[in-house]
């Protein structure tokens, strides 16, 4: 049974796939009742390809992974609304305003926030994000003409807005940059291969993946001599600048997971671990004074694998239970 955490993300990424075209462009791919993914037609592929601006309206809850030009008008008052932005990993999300028409006055509200928030829990968790979380937020009514262009700090980004009068509302723009190094991200996909790289960078970087999954690290260099640091061995990495943990947890916030293993010492070759929780979070750790670079791939666990959870202590501490 899906936890609420995962049914909702899963949810998202659902509605993700979903939402990258009109109905008239989606197909079903052999989606059985484990895997309700769709995927962009070809038509809408050529059409994208050819230069054209794609458009269409915004749901009051709604997900979007492409660029264009997105309307919203209220139909009826809409007191709690919000559209879910995603890129891929090396992609930043930028939103532009093209025409707005709420009343601030009457309590209406647009704002913009740099990442993701579900149920109250952030991605990025404040303890990775460089900016604090007042300033996450960009609200069109304190900013209006000020501020028509935002742009996010990783791969997701987020609008809330509430409308009270029919026929008011607004239209925005979805642009994607290049990120050269990027640091948090949110996987789309539950497979995939990943290299984080931080270069003399005073930060930290999560790399989150709404799924069970098999992690497996194949190369782990820290900018620290070899790795050669003693420590006590209830210490984990602490004491040392740079390192690598590996999270895991029923919610958004990398703050908020469970520890589940530190890597202190570069390495190459291959390192792997099970982790059967709803969220899983690779996090690097950067003093800023090297070049810090790990590859890892991951993959979803299968149905037989999550139900044989109870063979070691990470999973039921991830599966509760009930």
């Amino acid at each position: 049974m899906l936890s609420a955490f995962q049914f909702q993300c899963h949810f998202v990424l659902i509605f993700l796939a979903a939402s990258k075209g009109d109905t008239r462009y989606l197909e079903v791919r052999d989606a059985g009742e484990d895997e309700p993914f769709l995927l962009l037609s070809e038509d809408l592929k050529r059409e994208l390809s050819a230069g054209q601006i794609y458009r269409r309206s915004l749901r009051c809850i709604d997900m979007l992974s492409i660029e264009g030009q997105f309307t919203f008008t209220a139909e009826q008052p809409q007191l709690h609304c919000a559209t879910f932005f995603i890129g891929e990993p090396e992609e930043l999300i930028t939103i532009d305003y093209n025409f707005v028409n709420i009343d601030c006055q009457a309590g209406d509200f647009l704002k913009v926030f740099d990442g993701w928030i579900l149920k109250g829990e952030k991605f990025p968790s404040s303890l990775d994000h460089p900016l604090p979380t007042s300033q996450r937020y960009v609200d069109f009514c304190e900013s209006g003409n000020i501020q028509r262009s935002i742009r996010s700090s990783q791969n997701v980004a987020m609008i809330f807005f509430r409308i009270h009068q029919p026929g008011n509302g607004f239209t925005i723009t979805v642009k994607k940059n290049t990120n050269l190094f990027p640091c948090n991200v949110i996987s789309q996909t539950p497979s995939g291969r990943f290299t984080m790289v931080i270069p003399h960078q005073h930060r930290n970087c999560s790399f989150s993946i709404i799924y069970p999954v098999m992690i497996k690290i194949s190369d782990l260099t820290l900018g620290h001599l070899n790795g050669l640091f003693l420590k006590k061995p209830t210490s984990g990495c602490a004491g040392v600048g740079d390192f690598v943990e590996l999270l895991g947890g029923a919610g958004l916030d990398p703050s908020k997971m469970f520890p589940l293993a530190d890597l202190c010492h570069s390495f190459h070759g291959s390192a792997q671990m099970k982790i059967g929780c709803d969220n899983t979070v690779l996090r690097m750790v950067s003093s800023g004074k090297h070049i810090n670079r790990v590859t890892f791939e991951y993959r979803q666990l299968d149905l037989q694998e999550t139900e044989n959870r109870k063979e070691n202590s990470i999973e039921e501490f991830c599966f509760p239970s009930i």
